[in-house]
């Protein structure tokens, strides 16, 4: 089976030929503030739409090709600001987008999830206008726990997509491999998005990729913030930022007192290997994704230019060693 790793610091989309920069960006942040219906934050604060388009444009200077976003973050405005940031220069980059989710774009807020293959097809329409473009590069299932024989009926719409035109490959963003194998049935599934860092690996669904012939596209590469050493236990994080609230799945953080001390602890007993060979911290946590396969391309969220700037100059920096692997399982215990 062909490596999806390049000496030029590019990955392949599994099968699907499409060629990334080895580092993708998440631009769930550039989405700003949205919420459930009830109040609960979804975004990660207030953000600038002008220094968001300078950061997009900044991560493409360096090299960046690959931008994942959805409709869902901050109800769309995420596609709008990243298709204005883009530009001409679409065709130079890999999007990524994904659906299932309702939104209200006028009230900002999240009204549940969709499954059905109709409505796929309006998300995808929807989208492509925000995006101002004819195609998605990557079409990404949103709803992580769908049924798997819905997902089977998704799987075919996207294969009809990819007929059409619309779509040049899709994926799903679940961390249950045995969903995630339902879409890698399908010919032109390209990837599995999926959480990955650190401090919360994922065998089994590196497995899926390696024998699927699948990208691995991580999200929450440096768990929500907490492996760029900028978070202190007890400091609350602003009222619209969805780690000030945290659902149950976004585990290190705790309600309105900011960064979890033993989450803190466990960053602080890697440093010494994470910012070896002149690396930040954030950088060293890129490191050890190259490191863990070669399928991975890692998705940092960023909010300004200097963070784009931060995560692209991993890039040059490679993968950690083998030895530091092994270091880091040691400290870790695993």
């Amino acid at each position: 089976m062909e490596t999806t790793e390049h000496t030029n610091g590019t990955r392949t989309l599994g099968r699907s030929g499409i060629e990334v920069s080895a580092l993708g960006f998440g631009c769930w942040a550039i989405g700003g503030e949205w919420a459930t219906s009830d109040g609960q934050p979804l975004g990660w604060g207030k953000v600038d739409d002008e220094e968001s388009v300078r950061a997009v444009r900044r991560a493409l200077d360096l090299g960046v090709t690959f931008f994942d976003t959805a409709d869902a973050y901050g109800t769309g405005h995420s596609e709008r600001v990243l298709a204005r940031a883009l530009g001409k220069r679409r065709s130079d980059v890999v999007v990524a987008t994904k659906w299932g989710n309702l939104i209200d774009e006028e009230r900002r807020i999240a009204l549940g999830s969709d499954d059905s293959p109709a409505y796929a097809r309006r998300a995808l329409t929807a989208s492509l206008r925000r995006l101002d473009t004819d195609y998605v590069d990557l079409y990404q299932l949103h709803i992580s726990d769908a049924d798997p024989d819905r997902a089977a009926q998704l799987r075919d719409t996207c294969e009809e997509f990819v007929r059409e035109g619309l779509v040049r490959a899709y994926a799903w963003s679940t961390d249950d491999p045995e969903r995630a194998a339902v879409f890698a049935a399908g010919e032109h599934c390209a990837a599995v998005q999926h959480r990955l860092n650190i401090l919360q690996d994922a065998p089994e669904l590196l497995a899926l990729c390696e024998e699927s012939d699948l990208a691995s596209i991580n999200r929450s590469p440096l768990a929500m913030g907490l492996l760029t050493g900028k978070h202190a236990a007890g400091r609350a994080l602003e009222a619209g930022d969805i780690r000030n609230a945290p659902p149950a799945w976004l585990p290190g953080f705790t309600e309105s007192a900011g960064a979890d001390p033993q989450w803190l602890a466990r960053v602080d007993a890697l440093r010494s290997i994470l910012t070896s060979n002149g690396r930040t911290l954030a950088q060293g946590a890129l490191a050890w994704l190259w490191a863990r396969s070669p399928r991975t391309v890692p998705i940092p969220g960023f909010r300004s230019v200097a963070q784009a700037e931060e995560n692209a100059g991993a890039i040059a920096k490679g993968p950690l060693t083998a030895g530091q692997l092994t270091e880091v399982d040691r400290v870790l215990g695993r």
